[in-house]
């Protein structure tokens, strides 16, 4: 009986101690809503204490029309990255780098003119996640990308007349970051 009981305890010890702290979380950006709805997600794990690994998506199907103008950012777009924390994951300062795709078809918001596209690149961003609960945190962070895109130019979004077609590169804003993210 009293080995059952050192059998018992050595058990307890050995899950106890490898137990780990919280690895997963699930965020979405306000701000990509207020553009033009652009839904998101963004999934991370957490291999390390510094360390996490990055995969996001976002969507936007809708078209809106302004005095009888239609108005869209349609895009699909989808990352994978890594973060870096210096103090604790999901907690404090961070960097980030990530490789994107972007299939976006976009007009009529500054201009009648319509673009649409495929962009590949890479991207840096930096922010700050600030513990609200031991499962919520607000996020907040700014960043760019950069690469290639292969584009049609229209000069109106219904016309369908070609102004311009090619592949050029870019340097573009990428993330405006003021998030929620549920930590688990």
């Amino acid at each position: 009986m009293m080995r059952m009981k050192y059998i018992g305890v050595l058990i307890f010890s050995l899950v106890t101690i490898s137990a780990s702290g919280q690895e997963f979380s699930v965020s979405t950006n306000i701000v990509g809503y207020l553009n033009l709805g652009t839904m998101n997600v963004e999934a991370s794990y957490a291999p390390d204490r510094h360390w996490s690994l990055t995969a996001s998506a976002r969507y936007n199907p809708f078209s809106f029309s302004r005095d009888g103008q239609p108005m869209r950012h349609r895009q699909q777009s989808y990352s994978i990255g890594t973060r870096y924390w210096p103090w604790h994951i999901y907690s404090g300062w961070w960097v980030a780098a990530k490789l994107q795709y972007q299939e976006y078809s976009m007009g009529g918001v500054i201009s009648p003119e319509t673009e649409e596209g495929d962009r590949w690149g890479a991207g840096l961003t930096a922010g700050y996640t600030y513990m609200v609960h031991p499962h919520i945190n607000l996020e907040f962070g700014l960043g760019f990308w950069s690469g290639v895109s292969k584009y049609a130019r229209y000069s109106c979004p219904e016309c369908g007349l070609t102004i311009e077609r090619g592949t050029k590169a870019f340097l573009l804003p990428n993330d405006v970051i003021i998030g929620i993210s549920y930590v688990f």
